[in-house]
């Protein structure tokens, strides 16, 4: 261990005076070789949680992570403070970049990979000839939230923590109940008593609560929103069809900087998309679930839904999005009755009913990963696991009640009287300590005016609808002579 104090290692490394909750304990944990699960709120700075000790461990550091907008983020940020001994791996690399980075994987201090990627033979071979630092799976209430869903290599990672001899690991999330939270160290294969939770508050003080309940006229109060509402927002959509149309009403009946952003977009147009936001050329994004981790911008002002999402736990993951500077935001649900059911339809196509299930195991598919239904590779998991059948049917329908059971929290919550900070706390087995002013809908009914511009005209407003050609300008960054 180098000589120094961990806050002057912060300071050189980070530009970070003091700790914020929670890091120290998370970071004490590591160099201690001991296991953790931590839970840190969304904008709490958890990749210090481990990229501090990788810098006081011998070894590579492995951050198994979900998304590459995550990646991405989290590598351009450690180059730009100097660290060049760091990489990606994901679908994403090219044949040469993957080939240069496996070359090189003994002089690397920090390797960012998906999970998918991690599984590859020939890769866990050469990790295994690696001294593993720590072994890091981030935004870990994936494992629970997307690893029974569409991402079964997430259920792995216990299984690839085992192959590499049980390294130094680091569970970290946001969001997750105590239930999650055993999923998780159940599925990593942790210790229950020697693995250490480092456990903080999920609750974001300066994000304040509303729902909206309309009637027929969710569209209109969407715009009367966004005209309204001062500073960058997101706006959350179930649909992507959807939020691709709402994005062009923005721009082209309302003059408002908007654009979309979903899973079908080019790779190229997410990065340009997702710049743009983060340096205000562009002020609302209306996105699935598909945005968000990975995009630290500070001064988001307000996210809103346009659907109800399917559990609180994404609900606070992605209004956590807002007032990462500390500085006061909101959150507004917007719901008309029937909502509720365009997520039942989603979690009905989600997962294997008993009649598939029982058809992929005897007849054993084998498909490509990329060519199959997502159901058919969660049952094609199960039978590569090795897993009973009635296991594995038993576990598909307890998950199945678990997804109802969270998707009627979500529509209590909607029509819940009482303090909304208080009922969604109460999900994470949490209650109001110190009740922020303007806490809610419920506590102040014209909440959402206290975020009102008293401007004219918005700073993400144009005055007149913008032709193609000025608007191509904006968002690719281009000058005059360029476009001649």
């Amino acid at each position: 261990m180098v000589d120094k104090t961990l806050e002057q290692i912060l300071l050189k490394k980070f530009n970070y005076r003091t700790f914020r909750p929670g890091q120290e304990e998370a970071i004490l944990a590591a160099l201690q070789s001991q296991d953790s699960l931590v839970m840190l709120p969304t904008g709490s700075g958890k990749s210090i949680c481990y990229q501090l000790p990788g810098y006081m461990k011998e070894g590579l550091v492995v951050i198994v992570s979900p998304l590459l907008s995550l990646m991405q983020d989290q590598v351009e940020k450690l180059k730009a403070n100097g660290e060049r001994q760091v990489a990606a791996l994901n679908s994403l690399s090219s044949r040469a970049e993957k080939n240069r980075i496996f070359k090189q994987l003994h002089l690397l201090k920090f390797l960012y990979i998906s999970p998918e990627m991690i599984q590859f033979d020939f890769l866990m071979q050469r990790l295994k000839q690696l001294k593993i630092a720590l072994f890091v799976v981030d935004e870990a209430h994936c494992i629970s939230q997307w690893g029974m869903d569409f991402r079964p290599d997430y259920l792995k990672m216990g299984e690839i923590r085992r192959k590499l001899n049980n390294p130094t690991t680091m569970a970290l999330t946001a969001t997750a109940t105590e239930s999650v939270r055993n999923e998780i160290k159940e599925s990593l294969h942790m210790n229950h008593e020697e693995t250490q939770e480092i456990i903080h508050s999920v609750d974001r003080k300066a994000i304040k609560l509303k729902v909206a309940i309309c009637d027929g006229n969710k569209k209109e109060r969407l715009t009367e929103l966004v005209n309204q509402l001062k500073g960058a927002g997101v706006i959350y959509f179930s649909s992507k069809k959807l939020a691709d149309e709402i994005a062009e009403t923005l721009r082209t009946d309302h003059g408002l900087k908007a654009e979309s952003y979903h899973s079908d977009l080019t790779v190229d147009d997410k990065v340009k998309v997702q710049q743009q936001f983060i340096d205000n050329t562009i002020q609302l994004i209306c996105a699935t679930s598909a945005f968000g981790m990975g995009i630290d911008k500070p001064d988001i002002r307000f996210v809103i839904h346009y659907h109800m999402p399917a559990n609180p736990e994404m609900y606070l993951q992605e209004i956590g999005r807002c007032s990462r500077d500390g500085k006061e935001g909101i959150a507004i649900l917007l719901f008309e009755a029937g909502d509720q059911y365009l997520q039942m339809r989603l979690q009905e196509n989600a997962l294997p009913d008993e009649s598939l299930l029982n058809y992929i195991y005897k007849n054993n598919l084998k498909i490509k990963a990329e060519q199959a239904d997502p159901k058919v590779q969660i049952g094609q998991f199960y039978v590569n696991a090795e897993i009973p059948y009635n296991v594995a049917l038993y576990q598909i329908q307890n998950r199945e009640k678990l997804k109802q059971n969270q998707l009627d929290y979500m529509l209590k919550y909607v029509y819940h009287t009482g303090c909304k900070r208080a009922f969604l706390l109460h999900y994470f087995d949490e209650a109001v300590m110190n009740k922020p002013a303007n806490c809610c809908s419920s506590c102040d009914p014209s909440l959402e005016q206290h975020f009102f511009s008293e401007d004219i005209e918005r700073t993400n407003k144009n005055t007149e609808k913008l032709d193609w050609k000025t608007r191509f300008k904006q968002l690719y960054k281009i000058d005059e002579e360029s476009m001649n």
